[in-house]
């Protein structure tokens, strides 16, 4: 439906394109695990294992500007965006089986080599895939009280998505296979290799009508050269300021949910690993239901600016009151309905449910806000320059938050290394000390607090709030009204 320059999509299509995202955050959680794998069958110490995730951002960074670039340019019979979806994970089914399912029969000497080479093609895969995320929105609708509703089904995925894979890890796989080894690897692969075919064909299907020119922008082919890419750099400030607030949040947490830190709080601190599935599932309900609320109540009321900025003061001072609640509780006494041992909620067992409820909610309406907002840092620069380059715009966002959010896996590497784990990262036998609670804190908490403290301070430069978001979409309106007119 279009009414005075805005088009919107069907519920569904909106549901069903998030599952894009879904897909791509599939393989995602797969290589959340895999410095268990260098370390375990390509035999890297533990730096370099961690350091091999942060060489691979980077090399994710460099494809990004390339891609962005091929897909501004594109407009052939099946669209902009999806041969860039089907592209990619062919790509990324095909890498990951080659990773985890021949890597370790070569001879030792040849396994590290041929990892990076198969990584570095994986990388290409998920670049073709993600960046679609971010540039369809774009065309999907450009209704601003409609954007935050792709927020809610993502969100949704995801809560789903980051609550049970790993649980399903810690509760079944591991226990199954003694550790995280190869056939570990293989199993987890043969669950989430079909899924993600499923999810990205629904998104590309979702996508079919909309992936079209008259939703580009002005409604008419622009020409985009690399120049366009530094002009953009310099000159938009809510690509800038989107930029800062989102990379730093992705730093957190790819710190946050790296397996060794869970391995850390729940395994070593806690001292039942198995209680993280049970926690996923305690939390999972409410925490969407948060979101959900959030994204209703202030994002389309308020605008996604003003969401994403309380969702990052509510962050800060819960994951703060986490952090203390470890000091001033018992987090051994932490067991819940259903697990070896329980007797009944202890004070510990209560306050770090609740806390991580609502601070899993508030990063919900925070996070969520992050990929229509780059849809509307895209029709900004239509606004501003009169250039539609969604491709240009997801991709400069997402090379500089996957630079930044590279150095997840090595602060890992590197703080558990500071005291004293070189070669191996913590296992759920390692004993508890003082100094590993202490770093777990820092990577469970600490990470959070610093990245919502960043998207508090970046929204203050931040131009797009709601009445701007109006007046922006009347105008390209306008501008599209008279470009065809010609």
């Amino acid at each position: 439906m279009e009414n005075k320059g805005i088009h919107r999509a069907k519920t569904w299509q909106m549901a069903l394109f998030a599952l894009n995202n879904t897909s791509t955050n599939l393989w995602l959680v797969l290589l959340n695990f895999v410095a268990y794998y260098l370390t375990g069958y390509v035999g890297v110490a533990v730096v370099l294992a961690t350091s091999v995730m942060t060489f691979m951002r980077i090399w994710d960074a460099i494809t990004d500007p390339i891609v962005g670039y091929i897909l501004d340019k594109t407009d052939g019979k099946f669209g902009k965006n999806r041969p860039f979806i089907a592209a990619g994970n062919v790509v990324l089914v095909i890498t990951t089986f080659l990773m985890f399912f021949t890597t370790h029969h070569l001879p030792e000497q040849f396994r590290f080599i041929y990892f990076l080479v198969i990584y570095l093609i994986y990388i290409i895969g998920y670049t073709l895939q993600t960046v679609v995320t971010k540039s369809a929105q774009s065309c999907l609708t450009n209704d601003p009280k409609q954007r935050p509703t792709f927020g809610i089904y993502d969100g949704i995925y995801n809560a789903v998505l980051f609550a049970l894979v790993p649980g399903f890890v810690a509760q079944h796989l591991i226990p199954k296979y003694g550790g995280f080894t190869a056939e570990l690897f293989q199993e987890l692969w043969m669950y989430i290799a079909p899924i993600t075919i499923i999810f990205t064909w629904l998104a590309i299907f979702a996508l079919r009508t909309k992936d079209r020119t008259e939703y580009f922008g002005t409604g008419k082919p622009v020409k985009v050269t690399f120049k366009d890419y530094w002009d953009v750099l310099k000159n938009n400030r809510a690509i800038q300021m989107l930029v800062v607030s989102a990379s730093t949040d992705k730093l957190a947490a790819m710190v946050t949910t790296n397996a060794t830190v869970q391995v850390i709080i729940f395994g070593i601190i806690i001292g039942d690993f198995k209680l993280l599935n049970a926690f996923n599932q305690y939390t999972l309900i409410p925490k969407i239901l948060i979101m959900i609320l959030g994204v209703r109540f202030i994002a389309q009321r308020l605008g996604q600016r003003k969401a994403l900025l309380w969702g990052s003061w509510a962050g800060i001072i819960l994951n703060a009151l986490v952090w203390a609640l470890f000091y001033i509780g018992d987090p051994t006494s932490f067991s819940l309905p259903g697990s070896q041992g329980f007797t009944g909620f202890t004070f510990f067992t209560i306050v770090f449910l609740t806390l991580n409820i609502l601070a899993q909610g508030a990063n919900g309406l925070a996070g969520t806000m992050v990929i229509p907002m780059t849809a509307d840092c895209a029709d900004y620069e239509v606004y501003r320059s009169g250039r539609y380059v969604p491709g240009l715009m997801g991709t400069l966002f997402s090379a500089v938050d996957k630079i930044v959010s590279s150095f997840g896996a090595a602060f890992v590497g590197i703080l558990c290394a500071a005291i004293g784990f070189t070669d191996k990262l913590p296992t759920v036998d390692t004993p508890y000390s003082n100094e590993l609670k202490f770093i777990g804190l820092v990577m469970f908490s600490g990470f959070i607090i610093f990245g919502y403290i960043c998207n508090v301070i970046a929204m203050k430069f931040y131009p797009l709030n709601k009445e701007k978001m109006e007046e922006i979409q009347m105008e390209i309106a306008r501008i599209k009204e008279e470009a065809l007119a010609e």
